[in-house]
């Protein structure tokens, strides 16, 4: 249970180039450039508030539009933290945490249960933030439950300005997805009566 749990990421398509190093027993050290700042806003909030040290480097089709490249970026991010979580020994496996940003509560909850499924209830008033579409907040975070075979849950308690809401949303996912990967001296195996997650 000393390792720091770490993988690095490429993924390479005919619409975006992506490279991401993700250390989930950082310090939150974040180094990202995906060409949409909004975007950019978010991982660094992920990282910094979760202590996971991510360098994420996207070359993305943004003449197109910005789904590739957040989609992208979210099927890497899920292999990268299905890969640095290793086999799971130790750790608590669920997370959950309310995150409040001024008017906006948002609930987030993780599960890495081998099982993958999302629940993104984020319902948002503007087409997008930033470069952001607000669309794109559903498909990122459905690429990363899928490709990291976790269980996400984010719920909007009460908000109304959509930067606190897709702000809050990443820093609840970042705080639930610490307290599922931390160790507990309790659970010497993993945390599942199959003996497997």
């Amino acid at each position: 249970m000393s390792r720091e749990r770490k993988a690095q990421v490429t993924r390479i398509t005919n619409e975006t180039k992506i490279t991401i190093d993700l250390n989930l027993d950082g310090s939150g050290v974040c180094t990202v450039n995906t060409g949409i700042g909004f975007f950019d806003h978010m991982l660094n909030s992920f990282a910094r508030h979760g202590f996971f040290d991510l360098d994420c480097q996207v070359e993305g089709d943004l003449h197109v539009d910005c789904h590739h490249t957040i989609e992208d970026t979210g099927i890497v991010l899920g292999q990268a933290i299905r890969e640095a979580a290793g086999d799971k020994k130790g750790i608590r496996r669920y997370g959950n945490f309310l995150l409040p940003m001024d008017e906006t509560l948002v609930l987030g909850a993780v599960d890495l249960s081998g099982r993958p499924y999302c629940v993104c209830d984020l319902p948002f008033t503007v087409e997008r933030v930033g470069g952001f579409d607000t669309e794109m907040v559903q498909e990122f975070f459905y690429a990363v439950a899928c490709n990291s075979m976790m269980n996400l849950h984010l719920k909007l308690i009460h908000g109304r300005n959509n930067h606190h809401i897709m702000e809050a949303a990443f820093k609840a996912f970042a705080k639930s997805l610490d307290e599922a990967v931390s160790y507990d001296p309790r659970i010497s195996d993993v945390l599942s009566t199959k003996g497997a997650l």
